[in-house]
């Protein structure tokens, strides 16, 4: 650029040649120039005043990032995990925590969870949607805008923020409160965060989904980075907001110290999967019928009651719906009355409906990611009607049929008087030698068949066979 372009640039009056009051400056403006810049200055961030301190402190941290992962819907357990993340955070210096998530969404209440713990952590968060495939839809759009550092991978995509009905359909009214309050939270988040408030909303009312090198150009998030080495490297020296004031994040050198899920929590992730709950669900009920239908056996009883307590505990990271429960329940009652009482199959239809809609209503949401399969559904219910109407018919038919082991069964069997029962003697039945009593008048003659009425301890009571015992049919 020339100087006398430069020049004209300038007023005339703080020209070469301009001399103060000389050259036309009112008296009052000399005195507003200072307290313009003052002014100015205050206006001005804080945080370009003072990198140097952010700097200094940032050097008296441990470089320590505690690194994350989860994988799957969004759920209780999950803001379980984060909050431990945080709370380990709290316990030792940390420069911030990297959280990498794919998620397809997940439950409300667990989200809101985890963003209010995002706001008000003391520690800086990452969230990298991370490896490239994942997504971060639903629920995960929310976390994701609220990290105070977002970034994604290559081939990944977010966006698809609907919300969708809680234990079955809303009518207009309610979906476009749902809807709003949703739109709105987005936006709030959003602005906390610098984002782009207009996408989140979109995203909320209109289900727009956009690929990672696409959110960075709409300031959704604030980079993509092909690694987790390559995004630490990235973010080193930026400036976050905290509650307790503006703070460099330096991650270059910073030593990465996994947190894995423990034990539990890796168990209760497995249980969590609705599909896995409701089939425990149902074997714990199996084995525990067929302990009462033969006592003793135990196997059955002990795997029956670990299933259920299995389910159980699975449950309580769902949004179980206890109408399905009670409808699952109801089911049974039909299935076992079916086998007792003679309603020529209806009884066996009103539980195969009862657990159909029971299983559809279990889980309480409509969200994919949350729902048991409608496959496994059908199969389930197939199979519990098959075990009731013929496994465990066949055991109740069983215990009601006639006793023919032991002395029991001796009752009705055929024999032959080997002595003369007058009205005592002796009878041979099933190649045994038995005392007997004649249950007749007529004294019974050796040779001649008899049939067992009663076993009083080592005493038969006969009398003698009818022909019809005899009789053969024609051939």
């Amino acid at each position: 650029m020339k100087t006398g372009h430069t020049t004209r640039l300038l007023p005339r009056r703080f020209g070469p040649h301009a001399t103060g009051l000389r050259a036309g400056m009112h008296p009052g403006r000399f005195f507003l120039l200072p307290l313009a810049l003052l002014l100015l200055g205050t206006a001005l961030p804080q945080t370009s005043e003072t990198v140097s301190e952010l700097q200094e402190a940032a050097a008296t941290r441990s470089r320590r990032i505690l690194h994350a992962r989860w994988e799957g819907a969004i759920g209780p357990l999950t803001s379980t995990y984060i909050d431990r993340v945080l709370a380990l955070a709290g316990e030792e210096p940390t420069e911030a925590i990297l959280l990498e998530l794919e998620t397809p969404g997940g439950l409300d209440t667990a989200m809101r969870d985890i963003i209010k713990s995002f706001l008000a952590s003391d520690t800086p968060v990452i969230v990298y949607v991370h490896p490239s495939g994942a997504r971060a839809a639903s629920a995960g759009v929310f976390i994701t805008m609220a990290a105070h550092i977002a970034a994604m991978t290559p081939g990944t995509n977010i966006g698809s923020a609907s919300p969708v009905a809680m234990g079955g359909q809303m009518d207009s009214t309610m979906t476009a409160k749902v809807t709003n309050d949703a739109a709105a939270y987005a936006r709030s988040i959003a602005t906390r965060r610098g984002r782009n408030a207009e996408w989140a909303e979109a995203a909320v009312l209109e289900a727009v989904n956009v690929t990672a090198l696409e959110a960075v150009e709409l300031n959704i998030i604030d980079l993509v980075a092909d690694t987790v080495e390559e995004l630490l490297e990235s973010v080193d020296g930026r400036i976050v907001e905290l509650p307790t004031g503006h703070r460099a994040v330096f991650t270059a050198e910073a030593i990465v110290e996994p947190i894995p899920l423990t034990f539990r929590e890796r168990v209760l992730t497995t249980l969590a999967d609705p599909n896995i709950a409701y089939i425990f669900m149902l074997l714990g009920v199996y084995g525990l019928i067929f302990e009462l239908q033969n006592p003793g056996a135990i196997f059955p009883g002990v795997v029956g009651a670990i299933c259920l307590v299995l389910a159980f505990m699975s449950f309580q990271t769902l949004p179980l719906n206890y109408a399905g429960l009670a409808l699952i329940a109801l089911a049974i009652v039909l299935f076992i009355l079916e086998i007792k009482i003679t309603s020529y199959g209806l009884l066996s239809v009103g539980g195969v409906v009862a657990m159909l809609l029971g299983s559809l209503m279990l889980i309480d949401t409509a969200e994919p990611a949350l729902r048991i399969s409608l496959s496994v559904i059908i199969i389930a219910v197939i199979l519990t009607a098959l075990f009731f109407t013929f496994a465990v018919g066949l055991g109740l038919r069983a215990q009601q049929a006639r006793v023919t082991t032991g002395t029991e069964g001796l009752v009705g069997e055929l024999g032959e008087a080997a002595t003369r029962l007058d009205p005592t003697g002796k009878v041979n039945v099933h190649g045994e030698i038995w005392r007997a009593d004649s249950a007749t008048v007529e004294a019974i003659e050796a040779g001649a068949a008899v049939e067992v009425l009663q076993v009083a301890g080592l005493r038969l009571l006969v009398q003698p066979a009818s022909r019809s015992h005899f009789d053969t049919p024609a051939e």
